[in-house]
Formats: C-alpha cells, structure tokens, sequence
C-alpha cells in the first residue's frame, strides 16, 4: 500500500504535500464560511459563485497548461506555481485581517487563484511520474490522494477551531506560510533519481494533437464524461456541508469543519484502498460512481446531524475512489509523450464544470433546501453509472456471456469491436484497454 514512499524523492514530496494540503483544506474551510456568514446572509449561491471563479479559469487555460507541461521542466514550473499561490493566499489573509474585505475582492483572489492552479495541477499529476517512474505510478498517484484527504480529514477540523479563537483572516494567512513545505520539498529532490520524461519541443498542432488522441480513446472519451457529470453536480462538497451545518441543522463553524473530516475519513479509506490495486480498472469507476449516487442519496434523507455526519463517510470513500482510479487510469494508459495534455483536459473537464454546477447547485439550496441539492448530485452519478453502462455493453460492442466455471467465479467470454478474449471476470478491462491501444 505504501511502497511509493519507500523512495526518497516520494516521500520528501509527499511530506511537503501534506502540509501545503492541510493549509489549503484551512484555507477553503475559512473561505466558504467567510462568505456565507460575513459578507453575506448565508448566500449558499455565493459560496459557490466563488468556487465557479477559482476553478473556472481551468476551462480555459487547463489545455494551454498541459502543454507547458510536457514541453517544460516541470520542477521549475512548480516553485513558480506554489510561489505565487503561497502570496496570493497571504494577500487575502491580510485584507481580511485588517478588516476591509468586501465580497469583490474576495472573488477577485479566487478568480486568481484559479488561474495559477490551472496552470499548476498538471504539471503536479504529470511530474509524480518523474518521481516514482512508470511502473509506481498508479501507487503513487492514490497515495497523493491519500495525503490530499488526510489533509481534508485535519485541515476543515482545525480550520473550524481556529475560526473560532483568531479569526478568518489568520486561518488564511497560515494557509499562506504552508506553501513553504512545497517548495522546500521541490529544493530538497535528489536530481539523479528523478525519472524526467522526454519532454516535447515546440511546435504547430500540439493542443490539437491532445485533443484527437482523447477523441479516439473511446474508453477515455467515457472517462471523461463520467467525471464531467460529477465534478459539476456530485462534488460540490463545500456547499452540501456548509448549508447542511448551517441552514439545515443550525450549527457554527465548528461543526462545518467536523463535518468536512469526516467526509475526509471516508476520502482517505478509498484511497488507500486503491493504492492497494495493482492497476486501475475501468470497473471499479462504473462501481464507485454507482455507490456515490446511493451514498449521496443516503445523506440527502439522514434525520440528524449525527447519522447525516456518518452518512458523509460512505459519500467520501465512493468519490475519492472514483476520482483517483479515473485519475490514474488516464494516467496509466496514456502515451508519456502526451501525457501533460491529457491529464490537462482531465483537470480542465473535471474541475471546468464548476462554474456551471456550483452556483447552480448553490441555487437549489437555497430555493429548495440543502436536501435537495445532495439529491441532484444522487442523480449525476446515476447518469455517470449508465453513461459509461451503456458504452461498455453497446456503443464500444461489448458483449459478456458465461463461459463455464462455479457460480462463484464464472468465466467469461468478451467480445470486443470484432475480437474474441477468454479471460476471468477479473481482468476484463485488461482486454479493453489493449483492444483500445491497438486501435490508436
């Protein structure tokens, strides 16, 4: 489960990580509640007005990103990134700390913010792979999640009780000085153990050349939509546990912080649960999509704020598991020369949705109660499941049909785009994906 981190090089970055991920999960924890308690009267839609603009710039500069991540070193590009997030967090801090933040100027350092993420989130993805090689990487990629949602687990709680005893404004600046772990991580690299990719020169037709390599990547295609459905209306986690803790239950700061932890307990199980896979499958996403829109519903009908607190647990272990198999998946099965551009359109579709779903997800809480918003991102994942259902049983010509062996543990035969596999049910998406990669 952990044998990524048995490299030194992994594990001084994996301890930087976790710290700049603590201060962000502070950070979002502050923000959200800034927004909603004090510069505005609990606007749910402005919460998520605010999450539109940091993760929208990704629709538009996530590809051009991805390009500078497979033509640039990427440790360099890194320092440059976590430098300027690192000040522009600080910035935020102080102006609330000295108490002239209005709700513009907030929106402003979000739509920042997002515009330096955007660039920084592939390089990131694509530069796990210098650090571990090929054949570490689908380990490395789910202990990453790992640390980002132990982070969840620690960053909301704390950030909760800090809100409380020294302010918004001081949350946000330690949220600032936290960037240092990254960058002294990134210093501390030991260079002749790096596995640096061939990285691409410049020329015409490289974002293109993304593009067309996804198009013809059916299974990628899939992919791609399952994580589209739910990053704009399944995971808008900020607002569910906001408006619950507040509108619905009528709790502080404090209990909206306990309720993100313990959707991070949730979080963590399914990424250490993927970090014990040898591979990703194809599967195991069409499975923990499916189990979102049962847990999301769950939470949606919980009576209290205790069972609602448990129900989160489910709801963070069938997400993270989705998200890191997805991410992993991609990552795994794509070509290292496009990679950077690949992983790019990943972020850009996963994380570009947002400024469709979060303010739309923002409106129902308000219109029609919190409830009803968890009920909608039930429905995302229902839709997700039977996107990619319906591609793997008719569109990719798939068909399944037993082949002798026990009641228990069926074989089966896999006809796939005119190819025949006799396999076990377990390594069906084995077939897929060499199917696939034959075809381009």
């Amino acid at each position: 489960m952990f044998r990524s981190l048995g490299l030194f090089n992994y594990r001084v970055w994996f301890i930087g990580a976790i710290v700049s991920n603590i201060g962000t999960w502070m950070n979002r924890t502050a923000q959200d509640w800034l927004i909603l308690t004090e510069l505005t009267n609990e606007d749910a839609a402005a919460v998520g007005f605010a999450m539109a603009l940091q993760f929208g710039p990704a629709l538009v500069v996530g590809p051009f990103a991805g390009i500078l991540a497979d033509r640039l070193n990427g440790r360099k590009l890194l320092a440059i990134t976590q430098s300027v997030q690192g000040l522009l967090a600080l910035g935020l801090g102080v102006i609330v700390v000295l108490g002239i933040a209005e709700l513009w100027m907030v929106y402003l350092f979000a739509l920042a913010l997002g515009i330096v993420t955007a660039l920084d989130v592939p390089v990131r993805q694509t530069f796990v792979s210098e650090l571990v090689g090929t054949a570490q990487l689908p380990n490395a990629v789910a202990l990453n999640s790992a640390s980002f949602n132990v982070a969840r687990l620690v960053g909301p709680a704390v950030a909760g009780v800090l809100v409380v005893v020294v302010g918004v404004g001081w949350v946000i600046v330690l949220n600032g000085l936290t960037y240092l772990a990254t960058l002294i991580a990134l210093a501390m690299l030991r260079r002749d153990e790096l596995h640096p990719m061939k990285k691409e020169k410049k020329g015409r037709g490289q974002l293109r050349a993304g593009f067309l390599y996804v198009r013809r990547r059916g299974d990628l295609v899939v992919v791609f939509t399952m994580i589209f459905l739910l990053g704009t209306f399944g995971f808008n986690f900020g607002i569910f546990t906001a408006t619950m803790a507040r509108v619905e239950f009528d709790r502080d700061a404090t209990a909206f912080g306990l309720l993100s932890s313990i959707l991070a307990i949730g979080s963590v199980a399914g990424a250490l649960m993927s970090a014990r896979r040898e591979r990703p499958r194809l599967r195991v996403i069409v499975l923990a999509t499916a189990g979102f829109a049962l847990a999301a519903l769950g939470a949606a009908l919980m009576p209290t704020f205790e069972t609602f607190a448990l129900a989160l647990i489910p709801v963070g272990f069938t997400s993270l598991t989705m998200i890191t198999s997805s991410n992993a998946y991609v990552q795994t099965t794509t070509r290292p020369a496009i990679r950077g551009r690949v992983m790019a359109l990943f972020h850009t579709i996963f994380i570009g949705g947002a400024p469709i779903g979060s303010p739309l997800i923002g409106f129902v809480a308000n219109e029609l109660g919190p409830r009803w918003a968890l009920g909608v991102a039930a429905l995302a994942g229902v839709i997700a499941a039977a996107v990619a259902v319906i591609w793997m049983r008719s569109t990719r010509n798939l068909r399944l049909r037993r082949h002798g062996g026990p009641w228990w543990r069926p074989r089966v035969r896999v006809r796939y785009d005119g190819d025949d596999y006799d396999l076990e049910a377990a390594t069906q998406e084995i077939a897929i994906v060499e199917a696939s990669a034959r075809r381009g």
